[in-house]
């Protein structure tokens, strides 16, 4: 009889170290940095200003209708898996992951669709259907996305750009990609189709980037898509952000909500305390911030040069553009509209220039398209369905407009859009609508000029060229989130928390 081997030891919380930290905002990098501190045994306290946790995946209920504000697309989930795997837990124990096929239907003004997923003969079967002739092609980009993401999500995704040796040291790889020009102009240098060259670029508008102008880096997103697919937490986005509150409770962390820090105090170079406008105030060994990069130094730390200094020089810098999101929920379903629509306009280079550069708001627009009931009936009461209609828009600095009044109007085009592409009927159908504009972004979660994605993902503001990790001037005060390294979407913002944590950990434990 051979000898039973012994069930390999999961892993457990890390015992207190006596050490205390404050994560400020509950975000995704958020929720995730402070998963991370306390697994490793750092007593975390999360502060949130909002009555509801998420940051950007706040959400809503009317009328019986669930609407997710902010991030639907769940893509890379051992990142956010190896949250609960830290301390031997299972994520599936707090959240239910759902596939979700065809990753997006891309639809063009003259009827063309092309769904797009990772099922290898349907992708090639519709590549020759809309781009005959591009099959070649889009195997040589797919080399050069697997090869990029292997450089810029794999080995530098979760390291921490501290100083310009570091970039030096990716300098090579970034050159080998050829980094400095944009995704577009790299899918082009394959493909042919200008269909096929959208439908491979319009990924970076995801995370608040120019397709035109967003570093190639970015074209890993094609790879990270296909290697992991395309998911939705049943529920919504923010049962995700619910399961990552519960097992950081569980792990012993203090979540605080409805309380927005008003002030983070230091004495010397270092952060000491953090204080809420309701008059709460503790002392900490180390501060994070998971809030908006300008707000938190512009007022969070207006106490100090630092925070005066910095907010100087970010003001300088390009900030992403801002969304125009419609929530409405519709009598009926509709099984023939997938979960994820792209509705491209008539032009794409043209208003693209608008929403970055020209800083006007077009006549016509590029629309996506969620409908989560068809994947999931929970989001909406029985025989209804759940929709939210999502355009770029350029942000408060550039696009001088008054949203009260102009919000009314680009609704109801959107809306007429949607009806003449898809529902015909749309206005008839409307059981409950309302919108969400860059100056809600600005109001509700301190969004600088009410851009919705933080700093503008461009060559010059990526790595060391975006917030550190930590502070150049405050060593125990951090950040995590979209305005950080490596940037915005679920896996930047999970990949800046893993930075960060390996940073804040060494600090405070050795």
């Amino acid at each position: 009889m051979g000898t039973a081997t012994a069930p390999l030891a999961k892993p457990a919380p890390k015992p207190p170290t006596g050490k205390t930290a404050c994560v400020i905002g509950s975000g995704f990098g958020g929720l995730a940095l402070a998963i991370r501190l306390q697994s490793a045994g750092i007593a975390t306290t999360v502060i949130e200003g909002r009555d509801k946790p998420g940051g950007r995946a706040y959400f809503w209920e009317k009328d019986g209708f669930t609407f997710d504000a902010g991030p639907t697309v769940v893509t890379d989930p051992p990142c956010l898996k190896e949250l609960w795997e830290l301390t031997g837990h299972d994520m599936a124990d707090d959240v239910e992951l759902m596939p979700v096929m065809p990753f997006y239907r891309l639809n063009w003004p003259d009827g063309v669709n092309f769904d797009y997923s990772n099922d290898e003969a349907g992708l090639k079967a519709e590549i020759n259907r809309v781009a005959p002739g591009d099959l070649a092609g889009y195997q040589e980009f797919l080399t050069y996305s697997a090869g990029v993401h292997d450089e810029g999500y794999v080995k530098l995704g979760t390291v921490p750009f501290l100083d310009f040796k570091s970039m030096i040291k990716a300098a090579p790889a970034l050159a080998k990609y050829q980094a400095w020009r944009s995704v577009y102009s790299i899918v082009s240098k394959y493909i042919k189709s200008e269909k096929l060259r959208e439908a491979l670029s319009f990924h970076t508008l995801l995370v608040g980037g120019n397709p035109m102008k967003t570093s190639a880096i970015y074209a890993l997103i094609h790879k990270l898509e296909k290697d992991g697919g395309v998911w939705w937490t049943r529920g919504g986005t923010n049962r995700l952000i619910a399961g990552m509150i519960r097992h950081f409770e569980r792990l012993g962390g203090t979540m605080m909500v409805g309380d927005p820090v008003a002030q983070v105090h230091t004495v010397g170079n270092m952060a000491s305390e953090v204080e809420t406008e309701g008059g709460f105030r503790q002392r900490f060994d180390a501060v994070a911030s998971n809030a908006d990069i300008m707000h938190t130094y512009r007022d969070l730390l207006s106490g100090t040069k630092r925070g005066k200094d910095y907010s100087k020089s970010l003001s300088r810098k390009k900030f992403s553009p801002g969304l125009f999101v419609v929530h409405f929920g519709l009598e009926g379903t509709w099984p023939g509209i997938p979960h994820h629509m792209i509705l491209f306009g008539p032009r794409y280079k043209g208003l693209l220039d608008d929403i970055y550069d020209n800083g006007v708001l077009p006549q016509d627009f590029s629309i996506y398209l969620h409908h989560p009931t068809v994947t999931d009936p929970s989001m909406a009461p029985p025989g209804k369905s759940t929709f939210y209609a999502l355009v770029p828009v350029a942000h408060m600095g550039k696009l001088a407009v008054d949203w009260d009044e102009v919000g009314p109007i680009l609704e109801k085009r959107i809306l007429d859009e949607v009806g003449r592409r898809l529902i015909p009927d749309i206005h008839d159908r409307i059981v409950t609508k309302f919108h969400y504009a860059p100056k809600d972004f600005n109001a509700d979660l301190n969004a600088h000029l009410g851009s919705a994605f933080s700093l503008e993902p461009i060559l010059t503001q990526s790595a060391w060229f975006r917030g550190h990790n930590r502070d150049d001037k405050i060593p125990n005060f951090y950040l995590t989130g979209a305005g950080t390294h490596p940037g915005a979407g679920i896996p930047g913002v999970v990949g800046s928390a893993k930075a960060t944590a390996g940073l804040m950990i060494k600090d405070l434990t050795e």
